[in-house]
């Protein structure tokens, strides 16, 4: 200890006889370190921190496929959730999860929120508890719906005023009242995706009375899906083994509901892997980089320590002569370098603790468990191990080589020793070409992300999103459809052809249409569903799978959908016509190749309303899943046919929608106060959301390469310039034999660039490994892409050049008459 003290205390000496050198080094470890820190801390929280729940790798989703369609989370029936509740032998615990929109009204508006169906025993198989009043459970239960609500902290908050005497009153939810039983405390999140944003409430019901049809109907998958908690010991493999097997067994029992075409099946997928696993390759791509980025700088500060030591081989080797042992000068010299990182990391960790909440407010806000990112102990570790591993890595190099120095001469020619002069720049030329490699890696990843989304936005949506502004609206849904005003098809059509009217008559719209929920492209969770084609015996053919929305007549030409064939709708297609639908081209062309499908029939399978209905046109196909999923097949219904509760209104207007969002909600209320209006946004807006992920990658993996690149730049600079500060002697004599200046110029740029050109090689190769490993990001573009190699290639390389010629030049101007007077 007292010599670490006494190195600590010789160390801090150095650096304020260098306050230039320390501040320099202090800021660019501490941009490094706190890069690498702030991108951990949301890494651990997203990725490494085990969900906030008793045995978490015993939670599982549950969803169902038809895998001879390749078509997953195709919905769930009850009777499938009561038989894996019951048969199936692998749940402590299951409970169905239902996302949905709910209306509350009561107070000056109705206000949309965000409501999670689920079952009694939700809160029981989570270990969870209100912070105020208490959660449904299973003594709670009943066939239908438990007319009893949770209200999560942030929707207590916000529109009852966090009262603390919440508990006991009433709220009308979806026209039903409910009584609020407990608020969640602010830290429960529901451990899933939702359809927008955070649950504001929860509710339960048993699914076998009204609203949901009596006695259950095994074909009809109007459940999303299940989460549950596996029993002692199984584990995910095993229960999705035995899971199988149970499948075959309903399969067997139920061959009509479960035809060998279809190839159903159920699936387990770990709670923490749903909610987490398409954002885990962007951040470990993320971290890879910051990482880079920090090894950079290291390099950098390696060999500024190098030059810096250079200056000191007479010290060393009078403290060697006087009796130091070697491991006690390393121990001194990487005591400075450990107290510049160390000072770098507190730095570091005070600016990420005071930036903290603008850090989090650029990512894009549907990475899951950003709400639980916080600067924990284990990110606390991590940034004073970083600092550690970081003081070592650019103090390390320096350090041995001061050491091994001869000794003598160092003493006789003090900081000009030739000697220590070829190590010395043989170890900084071996430093910068693994700078120059780091660099190109990261170069490559942006360079193919870049191209990735530049063949993104070219993608085609099938729409024109110019100047269309949307905006939802919920009609409510009672459990008694009998007190549902719009339980009949006419009056649910009446209400949305009245909306319909009044939106389009408002000032600058040009077109107006409606569709249901399903009819907004880009959005997150969308429904799918199998259907049949008449005259094709199902048992004999791959199960067709298709999305499907119910339209107004105008929604093609709202959003510019072209027209292929056939007719589109008219405001006589009702419920009293013949039930038709308009298909895309995918659904045509993979069912009817060689035939015109117009007259031909399909019907949805599932539910026990599903009529055929005959194909009357042909529009283009819509990328509605996003623009790097494949093209989905689709049909359209009149929306005077098969209205829904959830609907999408379509307005082209050059307007605000800020400003038109409050128009339309004062129309659509004036048709019923108690329809909330939300979500309004420009399609654009839209768009660019379903892109945000991609956009935010690629954003940081260039600003991180750019970074790279610059450090490399000076790198390369700082090795060439002093590599020949060293050679003026020897310069200065083939001047004055007779050399040219354009053959010193060539000698030092020739010498550079095999410099760059051994970084270029090992940086290709070093790519195009690495890179393989996120080729889920990637869009249209290989791993390898020879065009993105070769052109990032070229720019570091002419980046080196130019960081070359800059002190080539200064070397072409060397007076031989005071070259050789210096030495």
């Amino acid at each position: 200890m007292d010599t670490l003290i006494q190195n600590l205390r010789y160390a801090c000496r150095m650096l304020l006889k260098s306050p230039g050198f320390a501040i320099v080094a202090i800021l660019t470890l501490a941009l490094g370190i706190g890069a690498n820190v702030a991108t951990f801390s949301v890494v651990y929280a997203v990725l490494f921190r085990p969900l906030p729940y008793p045995h978490p790798e015993q939670l599982v989703r549950v969803f169902d496929d038809l895998r001879s369609s390749n078509a997953k989370n195709v919905g769930m029936s009850v009777p499938e959730f009561i038989d894996y509740r019951d048969r199936s032998g692998i749940f402590q615990d299951i409970v169905v999860i239902f996302p949905a929109d709910s209306s509350i009204t009561g107070s000056e508006r109705p206000v949309r929120a965000e409501t999670m169906i689920t079952s009694p025993n939700y809160f029981t198989m989570l270990n969870a508890q209100a912070a105020i009043g208490r959660v449904f459970t299973m003594q709670d239960a009943v066939p239908g719906f438990i007319e009893k609500v949770v209200l999560s902290d942030g929707f207590w908050r916000r529109d009852y005023g966090a009262d603390p005497k919440i508990i006991g009153k009433t709220l009308r939810l979806d026209s039903d009242l409910y009584e609020i039983i407990g608020v969640m405390p602010p830290d429960f999140h529901h451990p899933g995706r939702t359809l927008q944003g955070e649950v504001d409430a929860w509710c339960a019901s048993g699914y076998i009375a009204q609203p949901f049809p009596v006695p259950p109907i095994r074909s009809a998958r109007y459940l999303p899906g299940a989460m549950g908690r596996l029993k002692p010991g199984m584990s995910v493999a095993e229960a999705q083994a035995r899971l199988d097997t149970f499948a075959s067994q309903l399969r067997q029992e139920y061959p009509t509901d479960y035809p060998a075409a279809a190839n159903w099946g159920p699936r387990l997928v770990p709670v923490q892997e749903d909610l987490v696993g398409s954002t885990r390759t962007e951040l470990f791509v993320l971290f890879g980089a910051v990482g880079c980025v920090l090894l950079i700088a290291c390099v950098n500060l390696a060999n500024l320590l190098l030059s810096r030591s250079s200056g000191r081989r007479r010290e060393f080797a009078i403290r060697v002569a006087l009796g130091a042992g070697r491991a006690q000068l390393v121990g001194q010299l990487l005591s400075e370098s450990v107290l510049l990182s160390m000072v770098s990391g507190v730095l570091a960790l005070l600016t990420v603790i005071a930036f903290k909440s603008s850090i989090l407010a650029l990512a894009p806000t549907d990475i899951p468990r950003l709400n639980e990112v916080h600067l924990s102990a284990g990110v606390f570790i991590f940034a004073f191990l970083i600092s550690i591993l970081t003081g070592v890595l650019f103090g390390l190099a320096p350090a041995l080589q001061s050491i091994g120095t001869d000794q003598v001469t160092s003493l006789r020619e003090g900081s000009h020793g030739t000697g220590a002069s070829k190590r010395h720049t043989r170890v900084s030329r071996i430093l910068v070409t693994s700078e120059i490699a780091i660099s190109l890696v990261l170069l490559v990843g942006a360079g193919l992300l870049l191209r990735s989304f530049w063949h993104l936005l070219e993608v085609r949506p099938g729409f024109n999103p110019d100047r269309v502004i949307t905006a939802q609206i919920w009609i409510s849904v009672p459990n008694d459809p009998t007190s549902d005003p719009y339980h009949a098809i006419p009056k649910r059509a009446a209400f949305l052809q009245e909306v319909l009217r009044r939106v389009s008559g408002l000032p600058g719209v040009e077109e107006a249409s409606i569709g249901g929920a399903n009819s907004l492209p880009m959005m997150p969770i969308r429904a799918k569903g199998p259907f049949a084609i008449q005259g094709r015996p199902t048992e004999t053919e791959r199960a067709p799978v298709a999305e499907f929305a119910a339209v107004t007549p105008g929604y093609f030409h709202t959003l510019k959908i072209p027209f292929i064939a056939g007719r589109s709708f008219t405001d006589s297609d009702t419920d009293t016509t013949q039930q038709v639908t308009i298909i895309d081209q995918t659904l045509a062309h993979r069912y009817w190749p060689n035939e015109d499908p117009i007259g031909k029939q399909i019907k949805g399978i599932g539910s026990p309303q599903a009529v055929w209905l005959t194909i009357v046109g042909i529009v283009g196909d819509v990328k509605s899943d996003g623009f790097d999923a494949p093209t989905v097949p689709h049909f359209y219904m009149p929306m005077r046919q098969a209205p829904d509760y959830s609907s999408i209104i379509f307005l082209r207007s050059a307007g605000n929608p800020e400003t038109l969002g409050e128009t339309i909600r004062k129309e659509v209320q004036s048709v019923d106060p108690n329809v909330p209006v939300f979500g309004v946004r420009a399609m654009n807006a839209v768009m660019e959301k379903s892109l945000a992920e991609r956009r935010f990658a690629l954003d940081l993996l260039a600003v991180f390469a750019s970074v790279a690149l610059l450090l490399a730049a000076i790198g390369i600079y700082g090795v060439m310039a002093y590599s020949f500060s060293q050679r003026t002697h020897e310069i200065g004599i083939r001047v004055a034999l007779g050399a040219q200046r354009f053959d010193i110029l060539r000698m030092v740029l020739r010498e550079g660039m095999q410099l760059a050109l051994v970084g270029l090689l090992s940086g290709l190769a070093g790519a195009a490994i690495i890179t393989r490993f996120f080729r889920s990001m990637l869009f249209d573009v290989a791993p390898g892409d020879p065009m993105t190699f070769a052109s990032v290639s070229a720019i570091l390389a002419s980046v080196a050049f130019l960081a070359c010629y800059i002190p080539a030049r200064r070397a072409t101007r060397v007076d031989p008459l005071v070259a050789l007077r210096e030495e």
